[in-house]
């Protein structure tokens, strides 16, 4: 990929290219690195596995520490076959034992055996990309170190000669990128790994320190490693270019499409349903789901304090039905405890599941339980990639949150800027009785109601009643 006269390649790992605007320079080195067990070594692999399977280019791989069989034995778990690469003659996997019994170091000497040893690793399979993995090793094994940096930038040459595509991993140093100063010689991109704990969950980050010669995301993303491999968040672009449909898709309550300008929902937008405990928050997003379900759609239903079952028991007593929906494979749900899971890997499973599935809507239900699992700005982050994932699909998402305060309004400011159509649901007290009530604060695109209606829960379903008149609403 072309960007401002810079060529790139594309590394496969899903949001890396992304981040750094459609992946690493092509034929230079970059340089990862990070402290142990951050995810260096895998993060590498795996551009060297989805080159060679997505886009065709073969690679050479040289550890200073595993062996090949450690490394391929290690990446299995990923769903990457290593064995039958290298089978293939599409990898060339070498160790470099650099054990301090089979080195003697005497005399001038340089590190033209390396190069010959990946010259021919290269040629072999006609490699676009090599990985480096972990060459600082090599400054224990020698003592001269001048002459190793001097063969280190002679090396890091050659590879830009050779014209192929090379990632450096090193190891993070005490107050700098790497022990013994790689960086100094990999200037072109340095990607920056950290592995850290905070109140019992673990999270990994990346940060593109420096690309020169292109625009980048100069955030920390998080990112996870799977099932499937590495996943960088934010998953989608980095800017806001999402399609804006005209289609209106209604939300299963006449008289509430009636209140969204006469024809419901923006397909492809962001619903807010907010309030405090017992108003019917989960209520509209089952009818929503089987709305969609009546018209043929796929609906995934995240909950976050029901099991199915419970849901599916539940909803029975308004009249709605929603288990022969399961049933057909047209709603599907996805149950689990918020606090099973950080905020990045609740995302990514989200996402992996929506992915999977290809839903035409999506409920979360309630997100403000994900407070259990985070900071409030840090849930805001998660939700403002999960809006800006769904909406570059086109998919219309449905958001209930539990709120406990009265001022519902300007408790939820930060969610609430996000989304397109906020519907807010309370209780009011008057002549000796509680009643809930519901009005459209906003709705982008659309002369919604401002009135203040009766909502209604009954065996034959949900409905609004008439404009409420009586004593003030409270929370």
């Amino acid at each position: 990929m072309a960007g401002r006269g810079l060529r790139k390649t594309a590394t496969g790992i899903s949001g890396l290219d992304e981040v750094t605007g459609g992946g690493l320079p092509l034929g230079r080195p970059t340089l990862v690195c990070g402290p142990a067990g951050c995810g260096k070594t895998l993060l590498a692999m795996e551009f060297l596995v989805r080159g060679i399977v997505e886009f065709g280019e073969p690679g050479v791989f040289v550890s200073f520490e595993e062996t090949v069989d450690e490394l391929v034995e290690n990446v299995t778990s990923m769903g990457f076959d290593l064995q039958k690469l290298q089978d293939d003659g599409l990898l060339v996997m070498d160790h470099v034992n650099l054990a301090p019994g089979d080195l003697a170091e005497t005399g001038a000497w340089d590190l033209s055996g390396l190069f010959i040893r990946l010259g021919a690793a290269i040629d072999e399979v006609d490699a676009k990309r090599v990985v480096l993995d972990t060459i600082e090793t090599l400054f224990g094994a020698f003592d001269d170190s001048a002459t190793l940096r001097s063969e280190l930038r002679r090396l890091f040459s050659w590879l830009k000669e050779r014209g192929v595509t090379a990632i450096v991993t090193g190891e993070r140093g005490d107050g700098t990128l790497t022990r013994h100063g790689i960086e100094e010689y990999v200037s072109d991109c340095v990607i920056v790994l950290d592995h850290r704990v905070s109140e019992q969950t673990s999270t990994r980050r990346l940060r593109v320190l420096k690309y020169r010669g292109s625009l980048h995301g100069t955030n920390e993303y998080p990112f996870l490693i799977g099932a499937t491999g590495v996943s960088v968040l934010p998953i989608t672009s980095l800017g806001l270019q999402h399609a804006a449909s005209n289609e209106r898709l209604s939300t299963g309550m006449v008289s509430l499409d009636a209140m969204l300008d006469g024809a419901g929902l923006f397909r492809g937008s962001s619903v807010l349903i907010s309030g405090t405990a017992g108003t019917g928050k989960s209520t509209i997003a089952a009818q929503f789901c089987a709305a969609a379900c009546a018209r043929g759609e796929r609906a995934l239903y995240f909950a976050f304090e029901e099991s199915e079952a419970q849901i599916l028991r539940n909803m029975t007593s308004v009249g709605i039905a929603l288990g022969h929906w399961v049933d057909s494979g047209l709603l599907q749900f996805r149950c689990i405890r918020p606090s099973l899971l950080g905020l990045e890997a609740h995302l990514a499973s989200m996402q992996e599941v929506v992915s999977d599935f290809t839903p035409d809507v999506v409920v979360m239900d309630p997100v403000s339980d994900l407070l259990h699992a985070g900071g409030g700005e840090e849930v805001s982050a998660m939700l403002t990639r999960q809006v800006d994932y769904l909406k570059s699909r086109g998919i219309t998402a449905l958001f209930t949150s539990l709120n406990t305060v009265r001022d519902v309004e300007n408790s939820e400011q930060q969610i609430g800027s996000l989304i397109d159509t906020w519907i807010i649901v309370k209780l009011a007290e008057g002549d000796g009785t509680r009643s809930r009530v519901l009005y459209v604060l906003k709705s982008r695109g659309m002369a919604h109601s401002h009135e203040i209606r009766e909502f209604v829960l009954s065996r034959r379903g949900l409905d609004l009643g008439d404009v409420y008149r009586r004593m003030a609403v409270r929370a």
